[in-house]
C-alpha cells in the first residue's frame, strides 16, 4: 500500500468511526458546504461535516475536496529542464491542483457575534501543470503528489435555521515532492531520472532546485474563502 492509499484509508477510517458515534437525536448531525475564493489562485471547495461526532467533545470533523487554478511556472525553463533546449513555438500554459483535506474544527470566541472555529488538519494535493508550444510540436505535463498541513480560522453567520454564511481564512503548506514530466523526474534528494543538461551553464545537469523553481507546485497556499453551509 503506497503513501496515497494509506492517507485516504486513514481519513476514511477516522471519518467512519466519527459518523457512527453517539449524538443527540434532535440536533443536526451533518452539513454540506460549498466555498469559493482565493487559494494562491481562484478555486472552489465542497465539504461534508460531522457536526457532533463525539457528544462529550466540542469538535467537528470535516472532509473537503477542492480545485484551484494555479500559475504553472516558467514555460521556457520547464521546456529546458524536462524536454530540450528548443526555443520554437508559442507557449501556452495552465495548471490546476486538486486538494483533499481533513479538518478538525474547534470552538473559538475570536468573533463573539458569530459561530467561530479554529481549523487544522492534514492535506493531500494532486498538481498538474501543462505546457504546450504551438508551432513547436511539444505538449507535456509536469505533475506532483504532495502531503501537507493546514491551519486557519472561520466564522459562520446564520441566514436561517438550516443555512449559514461562511467566511474562512487560513494557510496550507505542502511538502516538496518529486516533479515528473515527459520521461524525466526530479526528486528532493536529487535522485533524478533522466535529468537534462543546462546548455547555459557548461552543460551541467539540472537539479531538483532548478525544477522546483521553474514549476510552481503548491507550497504555501494562503486561503480567503466565502461560502454557504447547509445543515442536514
Amino acid at each position: 500500500m503506497n503513501a496515497k492509499q494509506l492517507f485516504f484509508t486513514g481519513l476514511l477510517s477516522v471519518f467512519s468511526i466519527l459518523l457512527n458515534a453517539q449524538v443527540d437525536a434532535g440536533e443536526p448531525k451533518f452539513a454540506l458546504g460549498f466555498s469559493t475564493g482565493y487559494n494562491r489562485g481562484f478555486g472552489g471547495q465542497v465539504s461534508f461535516t460531522a457536526l457532533r461526532p463525539l457528544e462529550s467533545v466540542p469538535v467537528q470533523i470535516r472532509f473537503g475536496i477542492g480545485l484551484t487554478k494555479l500559475n504553472p511556472g516558467n514555460s521556457a525553463d520547464a521546456r529546458r529542464i524536462f524536454i530540450n533546449n528548443a526555443t520554437n513555438g508559442v507557449p501556452e500554459e495552465k495548471a490546476r491542483a486538486f486538494d483533499y483535506r481533513l479538518d478538525f474544527l474547534l470552538n473559538s470566541n475570536f468573533m463573539r457575534a458569530a459561530s467561530s472555529k479554529i481549523v487544522f488538519g492534514p492535506r493531500y494535493s494532486s498538481f498538474r501543470a501543462n505546457f504546450k508550444y504551438v508551432g513547436g510540436n511539444e505538449d507535456f505535463d509536469v505533475t506532483s503528489k504532495q502531503f501537507g498541513l493546514g491551519l486557519g480560522a472561520e466564522s459562520q453567520f446564520k441566514i436561517n435555521n438550516k443555512l449559514n454564511l461562511l467566511a474562512a481564512v487560513g494557510l496550507d503548506y505542502f511538502f516538496n515532492s518529486t516533479l515528473k514530466g515527459h520521461d524525466t523526474s526530479y526528486s528532493p534528494d536529487d535522485d533524478n531520472v533522466n535529468p537534462r543538461n543546462d546548455n547555459e551553464n557548461d552543460n551541467v545537469q539540472f537539479t531538483y532546485k532548478d525544477a522546483n523553481k521553474a514549476i510552481k507546485q503548491p507550497a504555501f497556499m494562503p486561503r480567503v474563502l466565502l461560502g454557504v453551509v447547509y445543515k442536514l
